[in-house]
């Protein structure tokens, strides 16, 4: 975490307007009950129904990245999302994506490995080219010809797609760092990422 409090407080779900009601809808079974789940709301959804068009439209690509229709694995997105969360040092970004990469099939070892980057050892080579590109995005915001040929493994799409799901991740990252968006209750700060 960047900031120990909110920059950007999340919304009480109680006080929310029809045009916030309406953009957290996809939520919830029904529009009316939105303010009957702050309980298991996120927080970054919280924060960012402050701009509610602007959270329909990040609803709507961020459903791509995390859908079927992104060529890469549930595996191997997470892969990416993890270190890319991790290199933008966004404590809420990596600890929401544990969870999902743990259900998506990564290993507790993966995970602290996916902290030391593509020059640990325990990668095999598929990895190590997926994490070495998401360094070069996530420092210099562009594949180098080395690390895109280390990728011929990877169709056309599923190499676009790994670029726009840490192009994606990036920006919530961002977001989650600029804000100050805070863990929501029960979950616990990775110390590596704590910058408070």
């Amino acid at each position: 975490m960047r900031l120990s409090a909110p920059r950007i407080a999340p919304v009480d779900l109680s006080r929310i307007d029809d045009e916030q009601r309406e953009a957290l809808a996809v939520f919830t079974t029904a529009a009316r009950d939105v303010t009957k789940s702050e309980g298991t709301m996120l927080n970054i959804f919280r924060t960012l129904v402050h701009a509610p068009r602007a959270l329909t439209a990040f609803l709507a690509w961020g459903s791509y990245i995390l859908s079927r229709r992104n060529s890469l694995s549930e595996r191997d997105r997470e892969l990416v999302i993890l270190r890319t969360g991790f290199n933008c040092a966004s404590g809420y970004e990596f600890t929401q994506h544990t969870r999902i990469g743990l259900d998506a099939g990564l290993s507790e070892a993966e995970i602290t490995a996916i902290k030391a980057g593509p020059g640990d050892p325990s990668w095999n080579d598929a990895d190590r080219a997926m994490l070495r590109a998401t360094d070069d995005l996530t420092h210099d915001f562009h594949v180098s010809d080395a690390s895109w040929a280390a990728l011929s493994f990877l169709g056309d799409k599923q190499k676009m797609d790994l670029v726009m799901t840490v192009a994606q991740y990036t920006q919530v990252s961002m977001m989650l760092n600029s804000f100050g968006v805070q863990l929501d209750p029960g979950q616990d700060l990775d110390p590596q990422l704590d910058r408070r």
